[in-house]
Order: structure tokens, then sequence, then C-alpha cells
């Protein structure tokens, strides 16, 4: 029996929408163990290797506004749902892929349910939950669970690659994702009868797709290829010019994909620089913090991706502490001391890694940004729902994450830049002038961070004061 959307069970609903959050996070994670064996049986060289990875970011990054109209328009528990299915099916064609491309497209398609399930996810705890206490809880559960996913990705990957081998962290995916497909047309409320008059807006999701695709996939390969190669310059230009038709394309639209006057929120534009500076300055350790501890310290695989889960672990913690914090300060001074923890921690960081191969001098640092990690993580998602009307929440959440997701390739491109700025092309990886250039690239996110705090200030503080909108439960 299916949950009108005023007797939906809070609890189980958010245990479905935390899921989502949860897979999400762990397929993000749970791939890098397993890319070496990947390579070995499917013959798979490194420019394809890459775009295991690459090609789950940028559909993912570019059809988020796709994902957050289609949540608004055709309903978010029916998105949700769709989301689930399509990740199940996906994760068991690339399980038992036996090409690259068959891979890589599994994984694309794997991004493409992710794009649908975020933004439903995101805009049905913005819906179903009031603003305040019990909104902020619920956040801080799917929060929670992306921490989690994380680190659980990092742990799982490893364990089923050395024992059952590299399809099985795909196939493991299958039975939970497509549990949760079924499950949400009991646990999640039924989606309202569509608005007459509402449109697809075919012209603007097309184009915004693949300008957006297209964009992320430069920012991804752009340090490759070279910023000043042509097919890189001229990637850039076209998508450049496919997201200015998209711009003409809503400004002419009756029923546009994405509202323009979402923008006059300084809410959602602070959410969205946020988003973008948090990839760039707390997303991007896994990358050089890996590469450190393989490169400098000589650790393992393994023993490089255990070093993640203490910080996953801390990550949790400064989760809870927001959600402490939330309740008698508001999210404008829980994310200013978010943002100045990570850019601390993450200098403090820079410092020590040159100092010895002891996690220990390392421990300090990694606890603060840690913190300060959970803290932003779940004040930005609150920051980015304030004042956004309710049938215009997916869209919302899927411009903050689009942000989310450009700001990660951006971020990590300009400090991969910094990093090899000056050094010797043929230096090894290992180097001295290699791990100074990761060093100095931490130094790079530490600013950002920085800039983060700037824009959390940003925000004025009666609109953290913000009314209550009218929710659907009052508990998580």
């Amino acid at each position: 029996m299916t949950h009108s959307p005023r007797s939906f069970p809070p609890r189980l609903a958010l245990t479905l929408l935390a899921m989502a959050q949860l897979i999400i996070a762990l397929d993000a994670t749970i791939i890098f163990v397993a890319l070496h064996e990947m390579g070995v049986q499917l013959q798979i060289n490194a420019q394809q290797l890459q775009w295991i990875v690459s090609g789950y970011t940028v559909a993912f990054g570019g059809c988020l506004l796709l994902g957050g109209r289609a949540a608004d328009l055709l309903g978010r528990r029916r998105v949700y749902r769709l989301g689930m299915a399509l990740f199940a099916v996906a994760s068991l064609v690339g399980g038992f892929s036996n090409s690259a491309w068959l891979l890589i497209g599994a994984r694309a398609a794997q991004g493409i349910g992710a794009a649908l399930l975020f933004p439903a996810t995101l805009s049905l705890i913005n819906t179903l939950y009031a603003e305040g206490a019990p909104r902020n809880r619920a956040l801080a559960i799917w929060s929670m669970a992306s921490a989690g996913g994380l680190a659980l990705g990092t742990l799982l990957g490893g364990v089923l690659t050395q024992h059952f081998g590299w399809s099985s962290v795909l196939l493991v995916i299958v039975p939970v994702a497509g549990a949760c497909a079924l499950l949400g047309g009991w646990w999640l409320p039924r989606d309202p009868a569509p608005q007459a008059g509402r449109s697809f807006d075919l012209a603007g999701a097309l184009t915004v797709t693949v300008g957006g695709s297209l964009l992320v996939t430069t920012l991804v390969q752009g340090p490759e290829w070279g910023w000043a190669a042509p097919r890189t310059l001229a990637c850039l230009i076209v998508s450049v010019l496919l997201l200015a038709v998209f711009v003409q394309i809503e400004k002419r639209s009756g029923d546009p994909l994405m509202q323009f006057a979402l923008l006059r929120l300084r809410s959602l534009r602070a959410a969205m620089l946020l988003t973008l500076l948090f990839m760039s300055s707390f997303g991007v350790q896994y990358y050089f913090l890996a590469l450190y501890y393989q490169d400098g310290y000589g650790w393992s695989a393994l023993q490089a991706g255990l070093a993640f889960l203490p910080p996953t672990l801390v990550c949790t913690y400064g989760i809870r502490v927001a959600e402490q914090m939330l309740a008698r300060r508001s999210p404008r001074q829980v994310l200013a001391l978010g943002m100045a923890a990570g850019a601390v921690g993450i200098a403090a960081v820079a410092v020590a890694l040159p100092h010895g191969s002891t996690y220990w001098a390392l421990l300090p640092g990694i606890m603060v940004l840690s913190i300060g990690q959970g803290m932003t993580w779940t004040a930005m998602w609150i920051v980015a729902g304030q004042g956004v009307p309710a049938a215009q929440q997916g869209v919302a959440s899927g411009m903050a994450a689009t942000a989310q997701q450009i700001g990660g390739a951006l971020g990590l491109a300009v400090l991969v830049m910094l990093a090899n700025a000056g050094r010797d092309a043929q230096a090894a990886g290992g180097s001295a002038e290699a791990l100074q250039g990761l060093v100095n690239a931490q130094y790079g996110a530490a600013l950002f961070a920085l800039l983060g705090v700037g824009v959390a200030l940003w925000l004025r503080p009666q609109q953290d004061e913000a009314a209550p909108a009218t929710g659907c439960a009052n508990e998580a």
C-alpha cells in the first residue's frame, strides 16, 4: 500500500533518502581500488582508465539541472525510483562488461542515475521536513550517510576486489539500489498531480545538459590535454556557446527549465559559491593526500585507503557538531566556522607533510579539517534550500549541486597546475620537486577554504532567520 503525502513514515522515508546519498558517495570511491585490476583484465589503457572515473563525473555534473527539473515536473518519488532503477541496471551492465567502452558507458549511466537521485533526494528533504530543527536533523543524517559512503567505499572496494574481483564493486550496488527503488513505492509520499501548463523545455534541457557535460569534460581533461591545446579551446568555446544559447532559450520560454529569478536569492547564490569552494578545498583532499601517501611515504594502496578512515569518522562527528550548533546559531556562523576550520586544518596538513612518514604528524590538521568538512557540508545544503518555493526545490538543488561538480573539476584542475608549476615534466612522481608541488597544492586548497569564509559572511544575518516552510512532517 502506498502512503499518502500526509501519512508517509518519516523515519523510513529518511532511510531511503539517506541510502541514496550513501550509494552516490560509495560509487564515487569504491571504484578507485579496483582500477588496477580493471586495467589488467580488460587491457584498458591509461586514458580509458581515467574515463572510468571521469565518465561518472561528467554525466553526473552535466545532467544535474535536468534531474532537478525532472523531479519538479515528473514528481520526486518517481524520479527517485527511476534514478535508483537506473543505478541498479547500470551497475549490473558494468559488472558484466567485457570491454572498456561498455564499462565507461555503464559508469556514465550511473552518473545520470546520480544526477536524477541527488536533486530529487534533496528536494524531498526540503519539502517533507519542516524548516528548522526537523530539516536540520534530516540533513545531518543524510550527510552522515554521505560520509559513511566515502569511508565504506575505500574499505569495501579493497575487500571485494581482493576476494571477488573488480566486477564485485559494481555488482554489490545492484541489490541495494533495486531494493530502494521498490521500497520507494511504500515509504515515500505519493507525488501530487502534475500542474497544468508545465512543460519540460526540451530545447533548454538539451543545451544545458550537452553544454554542462562538455564544460565538465574540458575541466577534467584540461590538465592532460593542455589548456592551450586546440581541442581544449574548441571544447571550451562550444560549451560556453551552448550555455549562452541555453540562457537565451530560458529568457524566451514561457515555462523555463531554470527560473533565473532564483538567482536573486542571495542564499542560493552563496550556496552555489560555497559548494564550488567546498569541492575545491575539502573535496580535493583524497586526490592529493593519496598521491603523497604513496609517492612520498611509500605506503601501499590499502594503507593509503585505511588512512582516510579516521578523517571520515571525524567528519561524521563534525556533522553532529553542526546539527547541535544550528540549534543555537545561524547557518552563516556555522559555515564561517566550518570553512575557517578547513583553511586551518588543510594548511596544518601541508606544513606537516614533508616532516616524516608518520600519520601522527598529520593527525591534528586532519582532525581540524574533517570537523570543518562535516560542519560545512550540512550547513551549505541548508542554505541552498532557504527561501526557495517548494515547486522549484528540485531545480535549486540541481543548481547548487552543479556548482559543486564544476567546483570539483575546476578546483582540481587549478591545483594540479599549481602542483606542476615549475616542475620538470620528466621528474618522477616521488621526486622532491613533485612532492613539494603536492604541498603547494594543499596551500592552494587552504586558500579556497579561506575564500569560503568570506562567502559565508556575505550572507545576510536576517536571511538565516527565514520563515519556516510548510513541511509534511515535523520529525525525522
